[in-house]
């Protein structure tokens, strides 16, 4: 088939990027022909919260990516939509996260929807967890735009239903980022990130946002089950949104000298090292769809604490591959304590649960749709 991705891709960072020239690939493996079409501006500056939009690594080699779409530009969207139609693709992907692209995506859909262009979207939230005035308009406009759906959990299902009950939903878990280097010993990963290799961490990763529950995470080490732990947290991630809190935090909690910071996004070719030092990973959040930070420590090995929330419990089974937790400071540090205290042997069922994470899997589902 002749396949058309819409969304994040090379020079823009960030997981969804990644993802799409994941998925990219995984198609042209399967010997379609795919090409991305991406923004040439994604977010206008005053609305990105973090310090850059784009990555310094270079160009991903053999993909076909043309930045041609302009968030904010109506003109633009009829722009590109006949530029792909010109094109005769046989299916259009439109990657969807955030209702801020419901007009953009929207009207590129309805242009090729009309022209006989079969249109599906991989939808990775339709409400978000920042939720915004209009969202909900604009997630309606974009839902009417395609022909079927592809989505990466129950839940995500569950609230694309609220706006749309009959068209196809094809579901698939999140693949495994499996591009980010191999295993490593930990005395490696400790040299690269200067930290002792004989001290026990556990890591919260990823782009630091509310929802996320870093404070919920800071309080745990403070009860009385962990306050006492010789475990360290580390902390990698750009903070999207106010970091002073977060540091307060750590001050009038007493944490100061348990916690390691690297405040920054940290890229593709440094992510392996905070996996491989890290004994458990823990996602702390209020809410949730689905994270691809829960794949890419499956890719490492990795035991994970998460709360019961969205599509995290359906993951990250509790037992097998470690502990589904309520999101409250008390649940999080009764787990994490327990880990140290009792060391579990999780390998087992992270192997078994690994099998199922395959790109092939995904993409199966996608082209079902």
């Amino acid at each position: 088939m002749k396949i058309v991705i819409v969304g994040p891709a090379y020079p823009y960072r960030g997981g969804i990027a990644t993802f799409n020239e994941r998925l990219a690939r995984q198609l042209i493996d399967e010997g379609h022909t795919v090409k991305i079409y991406t923004f040439t501006l994604q977010y206008p500056s005053f609305l990105f919260p973090g310090k850059t939009q784009f990555t310094t690594d270079p160009a991903p080699e053999g993909l076909d990516i043309v930045r041609a779409l302009s968030s904010v530009n109506p003109f633009n969207w009829l722009k590109v939509a006949r530029r792909i139609y010109k094109e005769k693709p046989d299916m259009v992907m439109l990657r969807f996260w955030m209702p801020y692209f419901g007009p953009s995506l929207g009207t590129i859909g309805r242009y090729l929807r009309r022209r006989g262009i079969k249109v599906v979207s991989l939808v990775d939230n339709i409400i978000p967890h920042d939720h915004k005035p209009g969202d909900k308009v604009f997630a309606k406009f974009f839902v009417k735009s395609v022909d079927g759906f592809l989505a990466m959990s129950d839940s995500v299902i569950s609230e694309l239903r609220q706006f749309d009950s009959s068209k196809p939903v094809a579901y698939a878990p999140h693949p495994l980022y499996d591009h980010y280097g191999p295993i490593e010993p930990k005395a490696t990963a400790a040299a690269a990130l200067n930290l002792d290799p004989d001290t026990d961490y556990y890591l919260f990763f990823g782009l630091i946002r509310d929802y996320k529950g870093l404070d919920l995470l800071l309080q745990a080490m403070a009860c009385e089950d962990l306050q006492h732990s010789n475990a360290q947290l580390i902390v990698a991630g750009e903070f999207y949104g106010d970091s002073a809190k977060y540091y307060e935090m750590e001050s009038y909690l007493g944490l100061r000298g348990r916690i390691h910071w690297f405040p920054e996004f940290i890229p593709d070719d440094k992510v392996r090292h905070f996996f491989n030092i890290a004994d458990l990973v823990v996602q702390p959040y209020k809410t949730a769809t689905q994270s691809g930070i829960t794949q890419v420590a499956y890719h490492f090995c990795k035991p994970m604490v998460v709360t019961n929330v969205g599509g995290l419990p359906e993951i990250v089974p509790d037992g097998r591959c470690g502990y589904v937790v309520d999101p409250t400071p008390q649940s999080i540090a009764i787990a994490i304590a327990d880990f140290y205290a009792n060391r579990p042997d999780f390998s087992e069922g992270i192997a078994a649960q690994k099998l199922q994470f395959s790109w092939s899997r995904l993409t199966a589902a996608l082209l079902s749709l």
